[in-house]
Parts: structure tokens; C-alpha cells; sequence
């Protein structure tokens, strides 16, 4: 009997002869100790590549090891727009606003245009535009130049809003319900709030702001407000209050709910701001109680406060505002406010921490109802107002403003609120607070004009918990947290922390004025949104919201970083590549400059 094997001639196979068994198995040994002996080196070598991952990024990477390709964008230009587009708001356009509904001033509301109708041109400053005067000088002055509309200077000539004289106009601190002037107005708000004095009161809003007196004043008491007004066709608040270097957007309340999330602010305000508090059912107050921290206080001045000594210049009766006030008091107490206190112009109301306030409002057909229509507290972006009451969420007993901590603390104390982030935890908020203070630093060199007062106002245009505007306290300017409305739900933290911010969504325009920001931070925006926003259009609007001769750092993967240069250039923007802190060839910083440019009809 014979048996094939692989050598070249076939040998018959001895039933008896033992080395034919052993020699194969000596072999089969060698090999499979030597094989065993690999795949251990491999798995070692494995184990010291991940164990020593810092290092290996901490070295210069080869060109080969990139994943993919960076984005590549021809050379492209951008036309001027016309000249009467200076002062363009695209989603509060009042050229478009016969398009909308008047129901409740639903008009004044954000309506972006659609796509094929967006404009990709350059917004040109007004005929001689100046840089602006620098803070705090222009806190009380601005150029007439940089926002000329005199309208309220000549309808509200005896309220000492803002006058003109010369090339500027100056704004002594008047307004409709402060006759004595802004700071004496305050003085006895502080007196009513002793909160405002000790660090409990840190973040406000202002509703129908005027020229943002009050929020300007409060500034230097160490409270940050938002002053809030809508595009108008006239007065040019908001930007007349940005100009001075004070925080505002434009906004109203209307139908939809304001852009912040629930149990944020520690006070409103309103000064006469002719909002009709206890009409349509009260829903403007409710989205007050909203957005007031349990324990916030809501402060009204004007009627019909004090409607006893007021009511004549008020085209009313008494009985007529008496009515009103009762009314008004008796809608707050229905929401659990409870009248706190009250002098002259100034009635003070404080939201209820008190849970068994908000039980009561189960009763049958009482108004207003709990919310429980499954409706996110915190859903603020084109969120239609309800009429109901958010009930604070129980479980947050450290988010009253009682409980809060006092600022400055406040700033680097983890909310009880990162805990309700997807990941969020202590330790991410104390990773993330000490990570922005190096960044920080480092932005500093590349950009020596930051914590100088060449930059007053800032956006974080995608903040994760405000760490940039916490690293930056200390300088002379405020920051603009923006959160995207498609991120993580990550602004409850930066308001406990004693900041500002909006929800936005960069796929469309901002709530504000051309020109009224000083410096716009990026980081990662375009590798996050890229799959639905244009890089373009987002770079336009930045451009349109960007002083001429303000700045931008665009922390970028490298993917994106040319083609963001590439269109930059085409803007008119000056810029540079630099490393990030961690000097890494994934990640890089561009610092850009926008060049002051005038309109080709300008005389």
C-alpha cells in the first residue's frame, strides 16, 4: 500500500517506522511556539500603543496617517450688497413682515427668508462709519455715524433717552419711568431686592429695553442682563444698546417662546414696556414664570403700579387701573408669585419655591392649568407659548436662587444641572473648566487684542457649558454663550453659572444687528453642523454680525480649516493658521481680522 506524499517521489510508508510519527510532531511543536510567541509580541505591542496613547499624540504626524482629504473650496468673491441693506436683520426683515399675521405682533417675530432667497453679499457699514469708542467710555457715548437714527432722540426728547451733539450721540441714563436718572432708579430697586447687593442676584432680562439704560447700569453692580427688544423700523434699540457695549438681542414676546431654557434668570424686568401682561390669559407672564429661577424675582414699573398717583397721565380712570392691578395681582398669584415688595414706580414680585403652590394648581378647572402636554420646560426654539404653568422640576432643589451659590462662586461650582446632560457630570464640568482656562491662555499669544478693551462684546457662537466666558470674567467684555438648538441641552448649566446665553440654530441668521460684535469664537462648529449648514452661508452671517476690524477664532479640525481661509479671503478677512495649545496636526486655530471697507455708493 502506498500514500502520496509531497515530495517529489513517493516512498512506500513502514507500518513500523517511528520516525515518520515523531519528526512531523517535533516540527508542528517549533512551529506553533514560534507562532504563540507572535501573536504575543503583537498583543504587547498592542497594549503599549494604547497605554502611551499622550504621547503619540503629542508627535508630529506623517501626511499619510490623515483620514481623508481636507475640504477643498475654489477661490470665490463676494459682491457688496446694496447700501440700503446697512442695517439687514434677515429673519426680522420689516420688509417682509406684511407676509405675516398682526395677531399679537406675531409680524415682529423671526421669519427667515428661504434658502433661494438668501443673500450672498457683503453688508456694508453707513456712510462714515467710524471704529466704535471703546468700553466704558462707550457706555454714555457712541458715533452718530455708526447707528444714525435720530428718531428717538427727537420723539423721546423729554425723557433724556440719548441726545445728539455733534458726531455723537450721548445717553445720560433717562427713560419713561426713571426720571432722576437710571442709577437712582436702581438705588431703590436695591432697596426693595437686598439680593441685588450680595452676589444672590447675577443674571437678568429686560424686556422691551429701550436704549439699555438699566442693563448698563446694572453692570457695574455685577448683574448681567439681557436686554431684549424687537427689530423695529425707527428706534434701533438693541442696536443702539450693543453699539455701547451693553448685552441685548432682538426678540419679543409674542407666540413664540423666548430662545432660553426654564428656571434661568435670577430677575426680569420691565419699565413701562407696553407689553399687555394680563391679556390672551396671561401667556406673556407665563413664559416670565418660565424662565425665572424658583425664588426669581419679576420687577414692573409703570401702570398700573402706583395707578393711585398715576392715573392721570395714564388717559384712564382710577377705577380703570384699579381694576387692572387687581387683575395683575391676582393672575401672579394664580402662577405662585407672591408680592414681595412695593415703593412708588416699583412693585417687586418673587416666584414660589414652595412645590405645594404648584399642587394647588390641580384643582379642576383652575386657570392657569399645570403644563402636561408633554412639552420640554426647556423646548425654546420656535416653541409656540402655552397656557400653562412649567412647574420646576422637584428633583432640582439646588437650582432656587436660595440654594444657588452667590457670585462670583457660582462660576466654577458644577451645577446640579450638568447631571440632566447626556455624559454630564462633575467631573466633565471641572474637566471643561480647567481645559478653557489653557485655551485661554494660549488664544492670548495668537491674539494680544483679547482682555484689552478692543474687544467688548463676544459670542461663543457653540458653547458646551461656558467655559470660554468663565476664562474670560475677569476682562473687560461679556460673552454670548450660544447653544445649538440641535446639541445637547447644555444652557441650564451656563445660566447656574452665572452667565448669558440663546439657543440658535447657525443654519440661519442671528437675533441681532450688522456689526455688533467684537469677536466670535468657533470651535468645532463646522465639523458638527456641516452635514446640514452650509459652510458659506454660516460665514456670511458671521461676517454680518462682525464689526469691521473685529475677530474671529475658528478652532477647527484640519479637515476644514483651508476651505474656511479660503472663503474668509473671499470676505475681505485677513488670516492666519496657527497651532492649538496641544500643538497637534488634527486641530488647528485661525485667527482672522475683518477689514473696515465702505460701500461703493458711499459719498
Amino acid at each position: 500500500m502506498k500514500q502520496k506524499d509531497d515530495n517529489k517521489h513517493d516512498k512506500p510508508l513502514k507500518p513500523n517506522d517511528k520516525s515518520s510519527k515523531v519528526v512531523p510532531m517535533g516540527i508542528m511543536f517549533v512551529v506553533l511556539c514560534g507562532f504563540s510567541f507572535y501573536l504575543g509580541g503583537i498583543f504587547c505591542s498592542e497594549k503599549d500603543r494604547f497605554t502611551s496613547t499622550q504621547e503619540v499624540a503629542k508627535s508630529v504626524e506623517s501626511p499619510r496617517k490623515s483620514v481623508s482629504t481636507p475640504v477643498q473650496v475654489k477661490t470665490v468673491s463676494f459682491p457688496q450688497c446694496s447700501a440700503d441693506y446697512q442695517d439687514y436683520t434677515p429673519c426680522t426683515d420689516p420688509k417682509r413682515w406684511m407676509k405675516y399675521g398682526r395677531h399679537r405682533l406675531t409680524f415682529m417675530e423671526r421669519h427667515c427668508p428661504p434658502a433661494f432667497d438668501r443673500k450672498e453679499c457683503l453688508v456694508p457699514p453707513p456712510d462714515g462709519y467710524k471704529e466704535p469708542i471703546r468700553w466704558p467710555k462707550s457706555k454714555n457715548e457712541c458715533w452718530y455715524r455708526n447707528v444714525p437714527y435720530d428718531w428717538i432722540n427727537k420723539q423721546k426728547s423729554n425723557q433724556h433717552w440719548l441726545r445728539k451733539e455733534g458726531e455723537k450721540f450721548y445717553f445720560p441714563g433717562g427713560g419713561t419711568m426713571f426720571p432722576n436718572g437710571v442709577s437712582a432708579y436702581v438705588d431703590l430697586m436695591q432697596n426693595l431686592i437686598p439680593g441685588m447687593k450680595d452676589g444672590t442676584i447675577r443674571t437678568a432680562i429686560d424686556t422691551g429695553c429701550g436704549v439699555a439704560s438699566w442693563g448698563g447700569d446694572l453692570l457695574d453692580r455685577g448683574i448681567l442682563t439681557v436686554s431684549l427688544a424687537p427689530r423695529d423700523n425707527h428706534e434701533a434699540q438693541v442696536q443702539f444698546a450693543l453699539e455701547r457695549g451693553i448685552p441685548a438681542i432682538l426678540g419679543i414676546i409674542s407666540t413664540q417662546r423666548l430662545p432660553f431654557p426654564s428656571n434661568s434668570f435670577d430677575m426680569a424686568h420691565c419699565s413701562r414696556c407696553l407689553i399687555p401682561w394680563t391679556e390672551f390669559g396671561g401667556i406673556y407672564l407665563l413664559e416670565v414664570h418660565r424662565i425665572l429661577r424658583p425664588g426669581g424675582f419679576w420687577v414692573l414699573s409703570g401702570p398700573p403700579v402706583n395707578y393711585e398717583n398715576r392715573w392721570r397721565g395714564w388717559n384712564t380712570t382710577v377705577e380703570e387701573q384699579k381694576s387692572d392691578y387687581e387683575k395683575l395681582q391676582e393672575l401672579l398669584t394664580s402662577m405662585c408669585f407672591k408680592l414681595y415688595n412695593k415703593k412708588d414706580d416699583i412693585a417687586v414680585w418673587q416666584k414660589s419655591t414652595d412645590n405645594n403652590c404648584y399642587k394647588q394648581l390641580d384643582t379642576p378647572d383652575n386657570y392657569p392649568p399645570k403644563c402636561d402636554d408633554g412639552t420640554e420646560p426647556d423646548s425654546a426654539w420656535y416653541t409656540p407659548l402655552r397656557p400653562c404653568v412649567v412647574v420646576p422640576d422637584p428633583k432640582n432643589k439646588k437650582s432656587s436662587l436660595k440654594a444657588i451659590a452667590k457670585w462670583p462662586e457660582r462660576l466654577h461650582v458644577a451645577p446640579e444641572r450638568v447631571a440632566d446632560v447626556r455624559g454630564g457630570s462633575d467631573g466633565a464640568f471641572n474637566h471643561d473648566d480647567s481645559k478653557w482656562k489653557s485655551r485661554v491662555k494660549h488664544y492670548k499669544k495668537l491674539l494680544p487684542a483679547l482682555g484689552t478693551n478692543k474687544i467688548r462684546n463676544v459670542m461663543d457662537m457653540n458653547t458646551v457649558y461656558g467655559g470660554l466666558a468663565a476664562a474670560l470674567v475677569e476682562d473687560p467684555l461679556w460673552v454670548m454663550n450660544v447653544v445649538s438648538s440641535y446639541a445637547s441641552n447644555t444652557l441650564p448649566v451656563v445660566f447656574d453659572r452665572g452667565l448669558i446665553g440663546t439657543f440658535h440654530d447657525w443654519c440661519e441668521a442671528f437675533s441681532t444687528y450688522p456689526r455688533t460684535y467684537d469677536l466670535l469664537h468657533v470651535d468645532g462648529l463646522f465639523t458638527t453642523e456641516s452635514h446640514r449648514c452650509d459652510m458659506k452661508y454660516v460665514l456670511l452671517e458671521m461676517d454680518r454680525i462682525l464689526r469691521p476690524n473685529g475677530y474671529v477664532i475658528i478652532r477647527e479640525s484640519s479637515y476644514f480649516v483651508d476651505a474656511i481661509a479660503t472663503i474668509a479671503k473671499g470676505m475681505k478677512w485677513g488670516c492666519h493658521k496657527e497651532s492649538t495649545e496641544y500643538d497637534i496636526e488634527t486641530e488647528k486655530v485661525l485667527i482672522c481680522q475683518k477689514k473696515l471697507w465702505y460701500s461703493k455708493q458711499s459719498s
